[in-house]
């Protein structure tokens, strides 16, 4: 930004020395002097070009006086400009503009990705996991620095905007959207954002945060699928260190473990997939992938917790596995699903 905005002051500062340039030889130089001539003659002593005077100075003092100013002023700006320009190619500007056009054109090519509305605190750390995860998606945030910061984190695409506007949440696609999370940093926004995410999208897997406790039912009523409260989930997390330390300690080297991603993830087993009739033992999950499965979620909604090896799987099973997020998106390839994704 500072870097533009000094090109357009080093142009602006170009055009009045050019402007003042053209009305001083005209008015010096007498009636004989047109205005192509003045204007002419501006731009070959500003540039220093030399090809000769086209305006006659010698026989008129103040007008040799005037462009002497012409010519010390028009020089500086000159280098001024051109400094400017310099530092605004080399120095990433037009690189930043041309890195926005391809992001929103990698946007409108999205389809069954994520949409984070807000790039705070909570934002970033979603956008850690997805980023980990291998999954595909996009932030929008109205404000410029949280999202310079989430552009650190990867290649993220991002828009600037409120995540709220239907205009906004249209460039990002959210009609061929898989899920949205909404974690603006207030309970009203995300309320807005929610209800203005599911008219445009049905069947979007919508989640929300909110800070206070009475916020949940309302977001659920609006359309959120699920409504996550930061004051809830800390109090579980205390109770858990306290009751069960060990299983803590175990997830969160899961989680941390910069050597490699193990992650608790699913495996949808939609129509026309290759598993479905198949029993688990024939899908090879640790024998291929090296996933350890840990349940099943039957279409009702029934899940049946360490599955037995002859558990037959049918349309619209959702198995839950242990294991490398890469290995899950191969046992995802294998099960028939199509959702693009990261290389992990």
């Amino acid at each position: 930004m500072y870097l533009r905005n000094r090109l357009i002051l080093s142009l602006l500062l170009l055009c009045v020395i050019v402007l003042t340039a053209v009305a001083g030889y005209r008015w010096l130089g007498g009636p004989e002097v047109t205005l192509l001539d003045a204007f002419y003659m501006a731009v070959i002593t500003v540039s220093t070009v030399g090809y000769g005077e086209v305006v006659d100075t010698h026989a008129r003092p103040e007008l040799r006086l005037f462009n002497i100013f012409v010519v010390l002023f028009g020089i500086g700006i000159m280098l001024y400009a051109f400094s400017a320009a310099t530092a605004f190619i080399v120095e990433g500007e037009l690189k930043d503009i041309f890195r926005r056009r391809r992001m929103l054109k990698q946007v409108q090519d999205m389809h069954d990705h994520f949409i984070v509305c807000g790039a705070g605190e909570t934002g970033s750390y979603l956008v850690r996991e997805l980023l980990k995860t291998g999954n595909v998606f996009v932030v929008i945030d109205h404000d410029e620095e949280r999202l310079a910061r989430i552009s650190q984190l990867g290649e993220v695409p991002v828009l600037k905007g409120d995540g709220a506007d239907e205009e906004i949440l249209t460039t990002a696609r959210i009609e061929k959207a898989r899920g949205l999370a909404s974690v603006l940093p207030e309970d009203k926004d995300n309320l807005l954002a929610t209800v203005t995410a599911r008219q445009l999208n049905p069947s979007l897997r919508i989640v929300a945060r909110c800070a206070e406790a009475r916020m949940v039912d309302k977001l659920l009523r609006a359309g959120a699928n699920a409504a996550v409260s930061p004051n809830m989930i800390g109090g579980l997390r205390l109770a858990s260190e306290l009751i069960r330390p060990s299983v803590v300690s175990f997830l969160d080297v899961m989680m941390r473990d910069q050597s490699r991603t193990m992650r608790v993830e699913e495996i949808a087993v939609g129509e026309g997939s290759p598993w479905i009739g198949k029993k688990l033992r024939e899908t090879d999950l640790h024998g291929r992938f090296d996933l350890l499965a840990l349940a099943v979620r039957k279409p009702d909604g029934e899940l049946r917790y360490n599955p037995r090896a002859e558990t037959a799987l049918a349309s619209g099973d959702v198995l839950v596995v242990l294991g490398e997020v890469a290995n899950t998106w191969k046992a995802r390839e294998a099960a028939g699903n199509k959702t693009p994704h990261r290389a992990v």
